[in-house]
């Protein structure tokens, strides 16, 4: 107590010192305002250096700020807000998720467009979890006849559907496991007073729900996606989470979490998938261990499932703006690595690259979005090293892996899907923060204005590349996701090819309804809105509606009139602001006519190819090939650019920086479309 005490006394002095000198220098007119320093001397060594730039007024004429700029600087704000889920609780969301975007910039245009009417009374439409859904937690109690496994042949086939999207990537249940444990339980009754016999029923059950989900491409029911009775089962035998802890239960905790993501029930996967992350630990799956009872595929498998628990967490919780589960530094166990006996692309190969992506995403969430955030410089040495480190990544994935631009038509894997999308998410979100500063004050110009300008006037270079990096990997997520649409690659219902999607198109949309006209950029809003429409026909409900929105500002925002040579794909008129029912179809948006300008190369619409209306894939394409490669994929799949490697820092830009990575405060839920209140 004693020794707090007087750290706290010194401290305060250091505050009081720090203050009198600022007020002396304010007091003799000091045009230079640096940043304040006002860590405790035994904290200092954890802050980030000093920065010259920005905080020595004689090396940088944009350190020169007035103080209404330190005031209203978004970076201030570090209150974390509540907002209310459509059943009436209070819930606390974190700022890197897709959606914080969508609100920033809802609530953005909102603020000029004051008539605008993009559905006040839409209802976010939800799984009917109150009346059908029920965790039983006494399950071991009740009667066999409770539970019912479908034929064995079918088991296998679903097992196979959720291994080609799960498997291959997380390492929880193998084929040879799953196998065994099924047919254990079809050659004898089930003891369920046994917690063995639950969890093993459990596990089966819940592999048999992804599997329906991930089988079925059309489904209409507002109590669940395709397995949720299944999951119902496997809910009804989950044991308590205070019984004996296992590497069984831990991969049983994960796949519930997993679902929990279908069902948007975002509270109780992060729960769960914690949970799973603590029985790891718990076991000492993060650490290697001295046991010479495990061979070596038991030892693998330790592994890898702490891998695959360790990707699962750190997506979902950056996706929630929640803080990191562990960080790495207490991290001891080895990578997923190949077994004498595999072959040379098996899943430990696949696990390995995704979850490299997993801990630079968890960088980008610490780096980047974290409260409290740093000065521009930083924030530029942040995207700098995260870029370079994607960089590194991409050029040694295996070919195998890769996605060839060059032949979308051809052949692709689903992990090749996976794995590009993760990739181009972490893209995504490392530039989105300033792509949404640029669109703003692009709007911003134009309603004062009348104007639409080219974007990059009076931007650095650094900047202008950043945002083009960020556009260039939304275009090539939606030639990525439509190209695996084609051949029957996207999980219609799952969580994260929607997140994907979404994520593509919020950018997508803005920089057409802010940018000047541009014919590849539009090619590719109008693919990706094509893929979210159709997982939104097909009876993805959280999609429909996020869909449903993105169409309505955009339409509410830009003209109606069609661009000559673009035919919309349909002759309806815009959606109205009421959800659409199951069976009706949500087209693209018609496309405007942009503002004439002295500078036809730039404004004037170019036409697009005439192709099939329902093909929005080929009309990209062709777009991509007559328009100028910036910046674009290498042969085997996205690059960012070595100009970004090495950029300089944008003193220049420096307060947009700030603003752009500012904006995004605490308090930003994903269901986007219950905030049109």
């Amino acid at each position: 107590m004693l020794i707090y005490t007087l750290t706290a006394g010194r401290y305060l002095k250091q505050l009081e010192a720090r203050v009198k000198g600022y007020e002396k220098g304010h007091d003799k007119g000091a045009g230079c305002q640096g940043s304040l320093n006002v860590a405790p001397h035994e904290y200092q060594h954890q802050q980030d250096p000093p920065v010259t730039a920005l905080s020595d007024c004689s090396t940088s004429p944009t350190a020169i700020l007035d103080e209404d700029d330190i005031d209203d600087n978004p970076l201030t704000e570090k209150i974390a807000h509540l907002v209310l889920s459509p059943e009436g609780d209070k819930r606390y969301f974190g700022n890197s998720s897709s959606a914080s975007l969508g609100k920033k910039f809802l609530d953005f245009v909102k603020s000029f467009k004051t008539k605008l009417d993009i559905g006040e009374d839409f209802i976010t439409p939800t799984y009917n979890s109150s009346s059908n859904f029920s965790i039983r937690p006494n399950a071991h109690q009740f009667p066999p006849s409770t539970t019912s496994l479908p034929p064995f042949p079918f088991a296998k086939r679903l097992y196979a559907e959720q291994y080609a999207y799960i498997g291959t990537i997380f390492s929880f249940t193998s084929p040879e496991t799953f196998e065994k444990n099924i047919r254990e339980m079809y050659d004898r009754e089930p003891d369920f007073s046994d917690k063995r016999d639950c969890l093993l029923y459990c596990q089966i059950f819940i592999i048999l729900a992804f599997g329906q989900m991930y089988s079925i491409n059309q489904w209409t029911s507002y109590d669940g996606p395709p397995g949720f009775e299944y999951f119902q089962q496997a809910m009804n035998l989950l044991p308590d989470i205070h019984e004996q802890p296992s590497v069984t239960f831990v991969e049983v905790l994960s796949l519930v979490g997993y679902f929990f993501q279908n069902l948007n029930r975002r509270d109780a996967a992060f729960l769960y998938i914690g949970l799973a992350l603590r029985m790891a630990i718990s076991l000492g799956l993060h650490q290697e261990v001295s046991d010479d009872s495990l061979d070596d595929h038991a030892r693998e498998h330790r592994r890898r499932l702490w891998w695959s628990v360790y990707s699962m967490d750190r997506i979902l919780c950056v996706k929630s703006g929640n803080p990191l589960t562990i960080a790495d530094e207490d991290i001891g166990v080895l990578p997923p690595s190949r077994l004498p006996d595999e072959p040379k692309l098996c899943p430990a190969t696949v696990l390995l690259h995704y979850t490299e992506l997993s801990r630079i995403l968890g960088k980008i969430m610490k780096n980047v979005y974290r409260t409290p955030r740093t000065t521009a410089y930083n924030l530029v040495s942040s995207v700098q090293s995260i870029l370079a480190e994607l960089t590194q990544w991409q050029s040694n994935l295996p070919q195998a892996l890769q996605c060839d631009f060059t032949r979308l038509d051809a052949e692709i894997s689903r992990q090749s899907v996976s794995m590009f999308l993760h990739y181009s998410q972490c893209i995504n979100m490392t530039a989105r923060p300033l792509v949404f500063n640029v669109v703003r004050k692009c709007l911003q110009n134009h309603e004062i204005t009348g104007e639409w300008p080219d974007w990059r006037n009076g931007l650095q270079q650094s900047t202008i590349l950043v945002v083009e990096t960020c556009i260039a990997a939304a275009r090539n997520s939606a030639a990525v996701m439509a190209a695996a649409a084609k051949q029957n690659l996207m999980a219609t219902y799952g969580y994260m090819d929607g997140e994907h999607a979404f994520s593509a198109a919020i950018i997508l949309v803005m920089i057409n309804i802010a940018f000047p006209y541009n014919v590849r950029d539009r090619a590719a809003m109008k693919l990706a809105l094509d893929v979210l429409n159709s997982m939104a026909e097909r009876g993805n409900l959280h999609i429909r509606s996020l869909h449903h929105l993105l169409l309505n500002l955009y339409h509410t925002v830009t003209p109606l009139s069609a661009e000559p040579g673009d035919e919309p794909s349909s002759t309806s008129a815009a959606p109205t602001p009421a959800p659409a029912p199951a069976h009706e179809y949500i087209s693209p948006p018609a496309e405007p006519a942009p503002a004439t300008s002295t500078n036809e190369s730039e404004s004037s619409p170019i036409p697009l190819p005439h192709v099939p209306p329902d093909d929005p894939l080929t009309a990209f394409l062709a777009a991509q090939q007559s328009a100028s490669p910036m910046p674009m994929p290498g042969e085997g799949g996205f690059i960012v650019l070595e100009e970004l490697l090495s950029f300089e820092n944008p003193t220049g830009d420096a307060i947009l920086w700030e603003e752009g990575y500012g904006t995004f405060d605490v308090g930003m839920d994903f269901d986007w479309a219950q905030w049109n209140s």
